[in-house]
């Protein structure tokens, strides 16, 4: 489902703060090298990613779902100069692109990679988390959630993407889909969660943005 005409977005994304150079190379490269590029985070979304970091002027970053570090970078461009930002990703195959792009972006000494299931890593982190974004499998969103807000304080905040899921979240739900039941389950949560006070933004596929109470 297109939330916006194709003219509509591209005239948002001109009317709003140019992509970095930096980016646009990420981009081409992902495109040209990694399986469905779709999934990377983009022009418009990134430059939104952006400005919420730099309105929120994070020290510790929590980023779950690295891909290939395009909105990783987006993230730190907020970030305190003596701030970190820890990424994580499965695919240890991704690893490369990410390490040249976080390199070439300038961020790269404020960007730690970690390689495996973020519920396994996130607990190992001794560190609080004022800005956490999640942006990796959808069926663990909620444990996610649970093992990143275990590592905020109030007033963190708690992004996650892809929440509207391509328009699936107001069509009849298929026996099988799975995923469109977790974020069904999840973004009721996020709206009853005393813990948390939550907007749900049209942004893209969907960002719902969390204040950690």
């Amino acid at each position: 489902m297109h939330f916006l005409s194709p003219l509509l977005e591209n005239y948002i994304a001109d009317h709003s703060e140019s992509e970095p150079l930096v980016l646009q190379e990420l981009t081409r490269e992902t495109h040209l090298k990694v399986i469905q590029p779709r999934m990377i985070t983009g022009h418009f979304q990134g430059r939104v990613l952006s400005m919420l970091s730099k309105i929120i002027a994070p020290k510790n970053i929590l980023e779950i779902g690295t891909y290939t570090g395009y909105s990783a970078i987006c993230l730190a461009e907020g970030m305190q100069k003596d701030g970190k930002l820890h990424t994580i990703d499965v695919n240890e195959e991704l690893a490369g692109i990410q390490r040249k792009y976080f390199d070439k972006s300038g961020f790269g000494p404020q960007i730690v990679q970690h390689v495996g299931d973020a519920l396994d890593v996130i607990p190992t982190l001794d560190v609080v988390f004022d800005l956490v974004f999640i942006d990796a499998g959808k069926t663990s969103y909620d444990a996610y959630f649970e093992s990143a807000l275990a590592k905020t304080r109030p007033g963190s905040i708690i992004l996650s993407d892809n929440v509207l899921w391509s328009g699936k979240v107001i069509e009849p739900l298929q026996p099988n889909d799975k995923a469109t039941k977790v974020l069904l389950d999840y973004n009721k949560k996020l709206k009853d969660d005393p813990r948390v006070e939550t907007v749900l933004l049209p942004i893209r596929d969907g960002l719902t943005l969390s204040r950690v109470l």
